[in-house]
């Protein structure tokens, strides 16, 4: 049963990322955290231009978190549109705004995370 649920959060997370780059999201990544984090197994990072192009990348990450079975566990940054967090639990996705997103660099701070590919 584990192993179901980290393959449904593996797809989820690269449908997310998907979802980023179709809304021209730059330097889009899903890290796979498992064995190096205790609280999720992928993020999904990824970079918007404006607040209102972020916004609009989370409200459909949103909507295919509902119709792939996946309870949003948090959210942060909805109105400032700096630097969104959605928790889904064992997937959290982060859309930065460029500022926001080289300051915080959760990729160096991750380092030792697989990068997994988006696309097919």
């Amino acid at each position: 049963m584990a192993d179901k649920k980290t393959d449904e959060g593996k797809d989820f997370a690269i449908g997310a990322a998907r979802i980023a780059v179709e809304r021209n999201c730059t330097d889009v990544v899903v890290l796979d955290l498992r064995g190096l984090s205790p609280a999720t197994d992928y993020f999904v990072i990824a970079t918007g231009t404006s607040d209102r192009q972020m916004r609009t990348v989370i409200d459909e990450v949103k909507q295919l978190a509902r119709e792939s079975g996946f309870e949003r566990f948090g959210q942060a940054g909805y109105e400032q549109g700096r630097w969104i967090l959605v928790d889904f639990v064992n997937v959290v996705v982060h859309v930065f705004d460029e500022e926001y997103r080289g300051y915080y660099d959760l990729e160096m701070l991750w380092g030792d995370a697989k990068r997994l590919k988006i696309d097919d």
